[in-house]
């Protein structure tokens, strides 16, 4: 077990932690079924990359054009994302609201650092209401800049007063755990709520 200190201040990641994000359960509908199609229209056309600039804080109508100008035959497939993103999320992960709800209840700080389209979070707020119990929520595409980069983290600190050394953050990005951990915050990488249980616990917090 960790010999950490204990901390006293939660940070979460949303996507993959509390809100179950995956732009298939959208796209596996579009393509009708033909997972290697639809596959490749991810690998290749909207890729990892090409949405996180859009986390990062460009707008959809210029990642569209750009997209649609070199595949203009996906051009629907390409609007769609920003179109239908709701569909790309299928709900919340239940065992880790469960936590977040622990948490609350105990008085504990709890905070959200995501990265996410400042045009897609605004609709979350509405749609997950446990999105309300943060002290404060910094989203990568209203900032600028995303996970990993340490400004980010440091933005978050600095705007709630927050020490790294009473914090932990958790996220499903192994990376982003690591940059956390980088700058002094207890990083851990979410592996499903059971695990998290035990990983708060060996810092004191659950």
């Amino acid at each position: 077990m960790s010999h950490a200190l204990p901390r006293s201040v939660v940070v979460f990641d949303l996507g993959g932690v509390l809100i179950d994000w995956n732009p298939r359960y959208l796209y596996r509908k579009l393509f009708a079924g033909d997972e290697a199609a639809m596959e490749s229209f991810l690998a290749n056309i909207c890729t990892t990359e090409w949405n996180e600039r859009q986390d990062s804080g460009r707008r959809f109508a210029e990642a569209e054009a750009e997209l649609i100008a070199r595949h203009p035959d996906k051009a629907s497939l390409i609007r769609a994302w920003h179109a239908r993103f709701d569909e790309m999320i299928s709900g919340a992960i239940d065992g880790t609201v469960a936590v977040l709800e622990e948490l609350r209840s105990r008085g504990t700080p709890i905070y959200a650092l995501s990265n996410w389209s400042a045009e897609t979070f605004p609709s979350q707020r509405l749609r997950f209401p446990f999105l309300g119990w943060f002290a404060g929520i910094v989203v990568s595409g209203e900032e600028g800049v995303i996970k990993p980069d340490r400004r980010i983290f440091e933005r978050l600190m600095q705007r709630h007063a927050i020490r790294a050394e009473d914090a932990v953050f958790i996220d499903d990005d192994p990376g982003n755990a690591r940059a956390a951990s980088a700058l002094g915050i207890h990083g851990i990488h979410f592996r499903g709520p059971p695990t998290l249980r035990q990983d708060l616990g060996a810092v004191g917090i659950l």
